[in-house]
């Protein structure tokens, strides 16, 4: 089944798109307005997309015609945000800061939350999620409809303690931040405990075993 994307609606390639694209790793995003008003919302329109210089993308919706999202208007407004990554235990939590609550509440609160300070920018991270990445925004591309792709640059990473196998080798037991993802729909999500492994092959082994199978 061929779909056009110049044929639909804008409604109809977002649901075509979150029907496929899955699962999408969650951005819980932290930002505070020039007054420091604190914000928190999700979103799973993101990825990390390189190290050198290390870079996640998130892509930033807006409301109405003519209203931008509180976490786009902040980013915008201040270069800074703190992404944190969702756990299965903090799931229901970061549902609520979903919630299309008016800028003056506090998702933070509402979802009965903590903070911890960041090292490098003002906005706090969520001191229950096991991954928080403190960033500066690198660039942004305005979509048009108040829609934009933030590109951050990561400048400090605060891993749970007992996620971190070898803080001098940089390696993390993975499995054990029990991360989720998002799904198709309105409400679904995977755990990442459903795990196999499929090894790289180099090109050396590669032509080797043509070689045998020749």
């Amino acid at each position: 089944m061929l779909f056009d994307f110049a044929q639909l609606s804008s409604q109809d390639r977002y649901k075509l798109i979150v029907s496929t694209v899955v699962p999408r790793p969650i951005a819980w995003v932290v930002s505070l307005d020039l007054n420091g008003r604190l914000n928190a919302a999700p979103y799973s329109f993101f990825n990390a997309f390189g190290n050198d210089p290390p870079v996640v993308c998130i892509g930033v919706g807006g409301r109405a015609p003519g209203e931008v999202k509180d976490t786009g208007a902040n980013i915008r407004s201040t270069g800074q945000f703190v992404v944190n990554l969702v756990d299965e235990a903090s799931a229901r939590a970061m549902n609520i800061t979903a919630i299309e609550f008016p800028p003056e509440v506090d998702e933070i609160a509402e979802a009965c939350l903590t903070t911890l300070p960041s090292l490098y920018v003002r906005p706090p991270r969520i001191a229950e999620s096991p991954v928080a990445m403190e960033c500066e925004r690198l660039a942004t591309v305005e979509l048009g409809n108040e829609r934009a792709i933030v590109m951050g640059r990561v400048l400090a990473m605060h891993v749970r303690d007992d996620a971190v196998l070898d803080a001098a080798k940089c390696y993390i037991d993975t499995p054990k931040l029990g991360l989720i993802g998002r799904m198709h729909g309105r409400g679904w999500y995977v755990r990442t405990t459903d795990r196999f492994e499929l090894p790289r092959i180099d090109v050396a082994d590669w032509a080797r075993l043509s070689d045998r199978e020749g």
